[in-house]
């Protein structure tokens, strides 16, 4: 199967020696993803903003890759505070809804920048990719 990593550019990703996300196949896998725009954190302090803005950058990643935010079949959630836990659940909900992907959330001790309060991954699988696999053909 061929694989297509999807880049946003930043210094990190050449750095640390990952991609955006990763297409295998039907598989997409997008990597954790915070809060910032253009090298600035978005929502400091505010912790529904900063998973707006996650999510909306999981959004933009699975546009780029051809996929839409109702593909995504598995979420995890990083928080540094559980007890906003239920600000981050909304924000989330209001994304998912009706989508209702598998999910977890789950208390980390920091992120990579103390302002940050959550990052996001998120799985997504392609539907024609998993038809094309369904019937035989590739």
């Amino acid at each position: 199967m061929d694989r297509e990593g999807v880049s946003t550019g930043t210094e990190w990703e050449s750095r640390v020696g990952y991609s955006r996300a990763v297409r295998v196949g039907p598989h997409v896998h997008v990597s954790g993803t915070t809060a910032t725009e253009d090298g600035e954190i978005v929502g400091i302090g505010d912790p529904y903003r900063q998973t707006e803005k996650a999510l909306e950058t999981v959004e933009t990643t699975l546009d780029e890759i051809g996929l839409g935010i109702e593909d995504v079949v598995r979420t995890r959630i990083y928080v540094t505070d559980i007890e906003d836990w239920d600000t981050i659940g909304d924000a989330h909900g209001a994304v998912f809804g009706e989508i209702r992907p598998a999910t977890s959330m789950v208390e980390v001790s920091r992120l990579i920048e103390p302002e940050l309060r959550v990052e996001i991954e998120a799985d997504a699988l392609d539907p024609d990719a998993m038809a094309t696999l369904d019937s035989g053909t590739e």
